[in-house]
C-alpha cells in the first residue's frame, strides 16, 4: 500500500492521548480475569468498553486529546505516511472517510466524521474508562474510533498475522465501520450479553468487515478532498491477503481454539475466520455496501 507522496494529510481527524493521565477511577478493564476477558474478547476488533459489561467506578468524560504537536509536525504529507507507522493510520483515517463521505452524499445522506483517538495504556471515553487489553474499539457514546498503535504488535506475535500496512488499515476502516452502523441506526441491532454464530452481534461485526472491504475496493480511486487527487496510489493482491489474513486471525473459532483448545459457537461475537474472510472480500469484489446486509 502507497500513498501519494506530496499528498496533504488532514491531522484534525486524529486527536492524539497517548501519555494522558486519567485522573480517578478504576480502569474498565486490566489484570486479571477483567484483563483476560478483554483480551479474548476485545481483541476480537469492535468490542468498546460499555459492550464487555464492565464499567468504572467513576463516569470519565470523552477522551481529552494532548497536545497534538507530535503528530501534526512529524505527519505532514503523504510521503511521512509511507514511512511512519502513525502517519500511516492518519493517512488511511483520512483515505476512508473521504470515501464514506462521497458515498454518503451519492446516497442523498450526510457523513458525520469521526476522529480517531490514539491512547497508550488507558483512556476515558464516553463508554467508560478502557485499557489497552481492549484492542481497537468504536464507542458509539462519543463517535470516536479508540486505537493504541501497541496492538499491531499483538495482531503479529498473539495471533499469528502476516501483518502489513493493509493488515491495519483493514483494522481501521473495520472500525469505521461501525461509525457507519451508527450513522444508520444500525449499531443498536445488537443486544447486549446476547451472542453465538447466528446473534445480530455476529451479523454486526461481518457488516462492518464487509464495509472495510467496500472502502478497499474504491481505496485508489477516492480522491482527496483537497487535492483531488487519490491519497492510496497502490493497493496489491499481496495487501488484500494481508487484510483476508488479519480478518481470519481474528475470527471466533481461531482464538478460542488458541486461547482455550476448544471453540464454543454460542458464545461468539465476530463470526468465524471462513466468514470474516468471506465478508471482506464481499465488500472488496462487489465494492458496494449494498452487497453488505449481512441481517438477510
Amino acid at each position: 500500500m502507497q500513498f501519494d507522496d506530496d499528498a496533504d494529510l488532514d491531522t484534525s481527524e486524529v486527536q492524539d492521548a497517548r501519555g494522558s493521565r486519567i485522573p480517578g477511577g478504576k480502569a474498565t478493564v486490566g489484570g486479571g480475569i477483567a484483563g483476560l476477558i478483554a483480551l479474548l474478547l476485545g481483541l476480537f476488533f469492535g468490542v468498546g468498553p460499555d459492550q464487555l459489561g464492565l464499567s468504572s467506578d467513576n463516569d470519565q468524560p470523552a477522551a481529552t486529546s494532548s497536545s497534538l504537536a507530535q503528530v501534526q509536525q512529524s505527519c505532514r504529507t503523504g510521503q511521512d505516511a509511507n514511512t511512519r507507522e502513525d502517519c500511516r493510520i492518519v493517512a488511511v483515517v483520512n483515505s476512508v472517510q473521504d470515501f464514506w463521505a462521497e458515498e454518503f452524499r451519492r446516497r442523498g445522506g450526510t457523513y458525520t466524521r469521526s476522529p480517531t483517538v490514539f491512547f497508550n495504556q488507558r483512556v476515558a471515553t464516553a463508554c467508560g474508562t478502557a485499557t489497552s487489553a481492549v484492542g481497537p474499539f468504536y464507542c458509539p457514546a462519543g463517535r470516536k474510533v479508540y486505537l493504541d498503535l501497541g496492538f499491531f504488535d499483538d495482531l503479529r506475535t498473539k495471533f499469528g498475522s502476516t501483518g502489513g500496512p493493509f493488515a491495519q488499515a483493514y483494522v481501521v476502516a473495520h472500525e469505521y465501520g461501525h461509525h457507519v452502523q451508527d450513522l444508520m441506526g444500525t449499531l443498536g441491532r445488537a443486544q447486549s450479553g446476547v451472542t453465538g454464530a447466528n446473534s445480530n452481534s455476529v451479523r454486526l461485526e461481518l457488516q462492518a468487515d464487509c464495509y472495510a472491504g467496500v472502502w478497499a475496493h474504491h481505496a485508489t480511486t477516492t480522491k482527496d478532498e483537497s487535492t483531488g487527487r487519490p491519497l492510496i496510489t497502490d493497493l496489491t493482491a499481496a495487501d488484500i491477503r494481508d487484510g483476508l489474513n488479519a480478518a481470519g486471525d481474528v475470527g471466533d473459532d481461531r482464538i478460542q481454539e488458541r486461547f482455550q483448545g476448544r471453540v464454543t459457537p454460542e458464545t461468539w461475537t465476530h463470526g468465524s475466520a471462513a466468514q470474516r474472510q468471506q465478508w471482506f472480500y464481499q465488500g472488496y469484489r462487489t465494492g458496494d455496501m449494498a452487497q453488505c446486509n449481512t441481517f438477510r
